[in-house]
């Protein structure tokens, strides 16, 4: 029973394929150079540079210019515990606490770094310099 019209099979292949291959044929060549395409490799990144205590103080100096004494502390502080024996590191932080008007916390690494070499001469310095202010806000205030 036949309900209506039907072509012969083998019309509706040769009706398919003689429009559905060029179609094909056209989208596989313009997608054949992306996927011939090599991937691009990654960028190489540079190697990041080794985090080293005069790096950090680095930093630490350049934080205190910028007026962010926050980092400037927190960066002399990592100094001090990437070198625990480096007495620089003390001073550092030292002057860091001297520069925002904390003398007690700036005599506290003074002294630590005068503790780690007896003559070490910028801790020399920064505590005579705290003493010389201090005597003299004490003239002041006895005025």
């Amino acid at each position: 029973m036949t309900h209506g019209y039907r072509a012969s099979k083998w019309l509706m292949v040769r009706f398919m394929t003689s429009r559905t291959i060029p179609l094909l044929a056209a989208l596989l060549l313009a997608t054949a150079p992306a996927l011939a395409a090599p991937a691009k490799a990654p960028k190489p990144t540079t190697p990041a540079q080794p985090i080293t205590v005069e790096s950090l103080l680095a930093q630490a100096h350049t934080a205190v210019g910028k007026g962010d004494t926050e980092l400037a502390v927190r960066l002399a502080q990592s100094a001090i515990v990437a070198d625990p024996a480096r007495p620089t590191s003390y001073v550092a932080l030292g002057d860091i606490y001297a520069d925002a008007g904390q003398a007690d916390y700036a005599r506290n690494f003074y002294d630590a770094a005068l503790g780690i070499e007896v003559a070490e001469p910028t801790a020399l310095k920064a505590l005579s310099a705290l003493e010389e202010g201090h005597r003299s806000t004490t003239a002041n205030a006895a005025r």
